[in-house]
């Protein structure tokens, strides 16, 4: 108990100096905002249901962060009325109840999916006793095969760093990059520069990392020349940008990340994280959802197109929760027009879908509890 009370209050204690790290969580929008006007829609391929084996060799594992079946047929409405989610034939969905709230946050949520258990909001990679849990990239990493993350957010988020660290409260964010030097992961691409090299411990885990033999690249467009080896791609100083500052970061990141890993014969764990639509959500802007439900589609896109090709890997598709409550009230197929209303600006209780694609597809059907996802995943990937 007394642990528990110690945690609580450190946790308070970091939230107060963590408010540039979450400001998204206080954006306002306009009511233009709420009316996503549409743009020329993206073309999407369709790729073929044939697969080599009945088990994966590799996961590409996707979370759009704050993702409901709202934000996806928005998304399916902007473009048109098609998605790269069209090619999933199995589909699922997911109950995010954390262990102490109806409503879970991102750092439990990530760590059900991440880890297995079900534990308290804020607690990365540690159960409600704050012990750590192993996640399935370390235990695939423990296997020897490749592993990697990316996001849009800061790296040291708390979705993808439930995959990698062990931590009692999210807001931990120095901490939660330590730990990154506790392992062996081999590629991983997304924000949080200064958690890194602008620390109050004095430490410079950029050259740390350079002495464990990684390459660290801060711009896209050399993170994308990296072909092999071990790759540190830290692209914001805190967390990037929207779309149109990012560009496309989010796909260009994915397939530099599924080029590096697919050099392990022995297979990869990749986790990718389209954060942002969840920011979307909390601002009340369908401007924003569509604008990252679209890029995480493309994003999506690129995982496919490998996949149809390799034969052997497992695409799967979730979300952490919802966010917002989006309520579609009006659109139009023809011209990509959105309209949503929101009834919070927090996260919700509802189940999200799961999309499914490649060797071992058929397991991620019908009502899962979030950490199914997980044992799921480990059975088919490391259960040989």
């Amino acid at each position: 108990m007394l642990q528990k009370l110690f945690f609580s209050l450190a946790f308070c204690a970091l939230s107060f100096g963590t408010f540039a790290q979450d400001a998204y969580l206080n954006a306002e929008s306009e009511d233009t905002d709420k009316v996503y006007p549409g743009n020329a829609p993206y073309e999407v391929k369709m790729y073929p249901q044939k697969f080599k084996a009945e088990k994966p060799k590799n996961i590409i594992f996707l979370i759009g962060d704050g993702m409901g079946v709202s934000q996806v047929f928005a998304g399916i409405t902007a473009n048109q009325g098609h998605l790269f989610l069209d090619n999933f034939r199995h589909i699922g969905f997911s109950k995010t109840q954390s262990a102490d709230n109806y409503i879970t946050d991102s750092a439990a949520g990530g760590t059900a999916l991440a880890c297995g258990v079900r534990t308290y909001n804020g607690a990365i990679g540690v159960d409600t006793d704050t012990a750590k849990v192993k996640s399935i990239l370390e235990e695939a990493e423990a296997k020897g095969l490749a592993t990697g993350l990316v996001s849009t957010s800061a790296i040291t988020h708390a979705t993808p760093a439930s995959f990698i660290a062990h931590q009692p409260s999210r807001n931990m964010y120095e901490n939660i990059a330590a730990d990154f030097l506790n392992t062996d992961i081999d590629v991983f691409i997304g924000g949080g520069n200064d958690h890194f090299t602008k620390r109050k411990d004095g430490r410079n885990l950029a050259n740390e990392l350079k002495e464990k033999g990684y390459t660290v690249e801060t711009d896209i467009e050399k993170i994308a020349k990296v072909k092999s080896g071990k790759l540190a791609g830290l692209t914001a100083e805190v967390h990037n940008g929207r779309t149109a500052e990012r560009g496309d970061m989010l796909p260009v990141a994915t397939s530099t990340a599924i080029n590096i890993l697919d050099n392990n014969d022995k297979g990869f764990f990749l986790m990718i994280e389209g954060s942002q639509i969840d920011w979307g959500g909390h601002a009340s802007s369908t401007v924003y959802i569509v604008e990252d439900m679209l890029d995480f589609d493309q994003t999506i896109g690129k995982a496919l197109e490998f996949a149809a090709k390799d034969g052997e890997t497992l695409v799967l598709v979730t979300a952490d929760h919802e966010t917002g409550g989006m309520a579609l009230t009006g659109g139009d197929m023809s011209t990509g027009r959105v309209k949503a209303d929101y009834p919070t600006t927090g996260h919700t209780a509802v189940m999200v879908p799961v999309f499914a694609y490649g060797p071992g597809a058929k397991e991620f059907m019908g009502i899962m509890d979030n950490t199914d996802i997980h044992d799921k995943m480990k059975k088919l990937l490391l259960s040989k």
